[in-house]
């Protein structure tokens, strides 16, 4: 295998975003619920050390939740 393939990444999804108050954060206990703006069906996107590299989808993989990958963001596919 490659040097290249040794490399590690930070992979991270992103559901969706919201705004409050910093009052409101840091009121905020266990079990405290935060809405999102982005809908249930809606793509998520997909973080490579910080930066979009993909679009996916949520799908459930038995007792995990996993994402299928829809759209690249890099190389050829832009």
């Amino acid at each position: 295998m490659s040097a290249v393939g040794e490399v590690f990444i930070d992979i991270s999804v992103v559901l969706g975003q919201s705004t409050m108050p910093i009052h409101q954060l840091l009121k905020m206990g266990r079990g405290a619920v935060i809405e999102l703006d982005a809908k249930e069906s809606e793509p998520v996107m997909i973080l490579a050390n910080g930066r979009p590299i993909a679009r996916g989808e949520i799908v459930l993989s038995g007792d995990r939740i996993a994402v299928s990958v829809t759209e690249l963001l890099f190389g050829n596919n832009r």
